[in-house]
């Protein structure tokens, strides 16, 4: 019998629990691996530097404008991968349900969940799966791990930048944090704000095709585009100078944060990249990543430069200069 909610004795390690994974899991997540039923996933290594990641996602509410949480949490294991210059080879997910979840909610997630993984071309080959009491969750938590190869010859790094790199941004700046407010406080806007949710190893594989000489790669998400530099900056010990006017904010984000008060520096992305690399090879890489859909809005934003080591400062639109800081406090709460 198929119940319409998640119960504790799904998470029991009995039958119920075991009819979930059957009826739920396992058909949606269908690969080779998982057919084993083994504890474990045993992949082949083609070769390189293994990388590998883990996160957990905690987003409120876990359906937003162009997308939910299992997109969220199969895209943002994928992108950290990617940011280390790595090719993923499979995916595992842990799934953490509330007493009382909607089975069609769970279903649905499970679902889109497979197609962001069967579009990205990266197996979910392992997981699992724990209930807990009504209240203990907001609905479902999700913890994905991944690991992936590193191709010979890429040494991607944070503490990597150098005075002189040019510094891009693969699109827009914004669009998930805006989305997932604006569906948290019933907001609507002329021009619908959705989520950049999707995955980024295509694209840092082109730019690699492009020049393997990349010092640093960072998908700006929790924080945003400010924290993420203020981070790279201080890892690299240098500061970073970025201009107002060639940041990619699109209309209708900066609209929303003039609503809501925020700063669209430091909202969350969950598809777009950060990419400082030799002004050298900018250009190049430019053009590469703006003929691929994921760097469609690719742009040069900013360089590295030798003074103020560990600051991040913007050139405004009035010809002024604010340095931009790491924010004390949480601007936007359970984002991703």
């Amino acid at each position: 019998m198929k119940h319409k909610q998640i119960l504790l004795a799904h998470g029991s390690g009995g039958s119920m629990m075991h009819d979930l994974i059957r009826e739920v899991f396992l058909p949606a997540f269908d690969n080779p691996f998982l057919r084993q039923g083994n504890d474990q996933a045993v992949l082949d290594n083609p070769g390189g530097r293994i990388a590998f990641t883990t996160d957990s996602y905690v987003v409120q509410p876990v359906v937003f404008p162009g997308g939910t949480i299992g997109e969220l949490a199969i895209h943002g294991t994928i992108n950290d991968l990617a940011m280390g210059g790595a090719q993923p080879i499979g995916l595992s997910v842990g799934m953490i349900l509330e007493e009382g979840l909607e089975m069609d909610l769970l279903e649905d997630i499970v679902r889109r969940m497979k197609r962001a993984a069967d579009e990205a071309g990266v197996p979910i080959v392992t997981g699992d799966t724990k209930v807990v009491e009504r209240g203990s969750c907001d609905k479902i938590f999700i913890n994905t791990s991944g690991i992936g190869i590193v191709p010979e010859g890429v040494v991607i790094d944070g503490a990597a930048a150098k005075a002189g790199d040019a510094v891009l941004i693969s699109g827009s700046i914004g669009d998930h944090g805006v989305a997932v407010m604006s569906e948290r406080k019933g907001l609507r806007f002329d021009t619908p704000v959705t989520s950049d949710t999707q995955s980024l190893h295509r694209l840092v594989a082109r730019m690699l095709e492009v020049t393997k000489d990349i010092h640093v790669l960072r998908d700006p998400t929790r924080g945003g585009v400010a924290t993420t530099l203020n981070e790279i900056a201080m890892q690299s010990r240098c500061g970073i100078e970025i201009e107002e006017e060639l940041l990619p904010i699109p209309p209708a984000v900066t609209g929303a944060c003039d609503l809501l008060g925020l700063d669209p520096l430091y909202l969350a992305n969950e598809g777009k990249l950060l990419a400082i690399l030799p002004e050298e090879h900018a250009d190049a890489v430019l053009t590469a990543m703006r003929a691929m859909p994921e760097g469609a809005g690719a742009c040069r934003i900013g360089r590295i430069v030798a003074d103020m080591p560990g600051i991040v400062r913007m050139k405004t639109g009035i010809g002024g200069t604010r340095i931009v800081n790491v924010l004390t406090g949480e601007m936007l709460p359970r984002i991703c």
